[in-house]
């Protein structure tokens, strides 16, 4: 079987940098067809080069990277140094990258690369803030039929929000993005912090991650070295989730997620709320049913296989 087409946007971001190892890592599943980054955990200038330097890491530098929207759609950015570090890839000794950024702006990029694939063919992962695919949505709405589906880390219902009650970040920074998503029709599925907060690293599985040799393995374990020193008052272990990664899992194994199809909206309105995503889990309101949520994951074989697939990187 021919591996599946994948967009990935992005904004690096340590958990960002372990879900694009984890694709590249896959290339019987999964071919990375190109990156488009946006503004988010950093502003756009360090995701585009973050980008740029896990393709390196990876030893990918043929996969394209396209630098798109430096802010949200409505609102000013808001960015997570106080978790990702100053660059966004804190923790790791990463030389500045060699690739070049091309040239065309990420929603073009995304507009004619789904428009000139077969219909059915390309699923988009956005791992940050969705601002790029729904402006791409918005220049030509003819993509959103011909996608295959949409993947996307972002939202949550039980667990609250992280960055306000209510709000998960991707959510939070762009909330009209994604209500714009949610409501084109487009095939959504949904990692949101209730699935990756049973997604959670442990101090042992890096050691198992360093113990591969592999200079993106090595590397991968500093940045998430780094990433956890984030959330002691949250995770009362030293184990941390890796909430991107869950997106490329749910590529590869589907079946290691619980999951259920559910209506979900963005609240785009509320001065408290704005970015919740309100999951309609028992169907009560009757709506179509517009998600594919994922609620939990089976851990231990989900982090064997990323271990697997990043220590097969250089």
């Amino acid at each position: 079987m021919a591996p599946r087409k994948i967009l990935i946007d992005t904004d690096p971001g340590q958990d960002d940098a372990f879900a694009i190892l984890f694709a590249l890592g896959s290339p019987a599943e999964l071919e990375v067809v190109g990156i488009t980054t946006v503004g988010g955990n950093v502003p756009l200038a360090l995701t585009a080069t973050n980008a740029l330097k896990v393709v390196e890491l990876a030893g990918r530098p043929d996969v394209p990277v396209y630098a798109g929207c430096p802010a949200p759609m409505v609102r000013k950015l808001i960015t997570a140094e106080y978790v990702h570090g100053e660059t966004g890839l804190d923790g790791a000794d990463l030389p500045e990258p060699v690739t070049p950024l091309q040239s065309e702006h990420a929603v073009n990029f995304l507009v004619r690369t789904i428009m000139d694939a077969p219909e059915g063919e390309l699923t988009v992962c956005t791992l940050g803030p969705m601002t790029n695919l729904a402006m791409a949505m918005t220049m030509e709405p003819r993509i959103v039929a011909r996608l295959r589906e949409v993947v996307l880390m972002g939202g949550g219902f039980f667990q609250g929000g992280n960055a306000t009650p209510t709000a998960e970040f991707n959510m939070f920074v762009d909330p009209h993005a994604a209500h714009k998503v949610f409501e084109s029709g487009v095939p959504v599925t949904m990692a949101g912090i209730d699935c990756t907060y049973t997604a959670l690293m442990t101090p042992q599985w890096l050691d198992a991650l360093r113990a591969t040799g592999r200079r993106a393995a090595i590397e991968a374990a500093n940045l998430a070295d780094f990433y956890r020193q984030y959330g002691d008052h949250k995770f009362p272990t030293p184990a941390r989730p890796i909430h991107d990664a869950c997106v490329t899992g749910y590529l590869l194994a589907p079946t290691l997620y619980e999951q259920r199809q559910c209506n979900v909206t963005v609240d785009i309105v509320s001065p408290e709320t704005i970015g919740m995503t309100v999951v309609d889990w028992w169907h009560v309101k009757g709506k179509p049913r517009n998600c594919n949520v994922l609620r939990s994951i089976d851990p231990d074989p989900f982090f064997e296989l990323m271990l697997e697939r990043i220590g097969s990187l250089p």
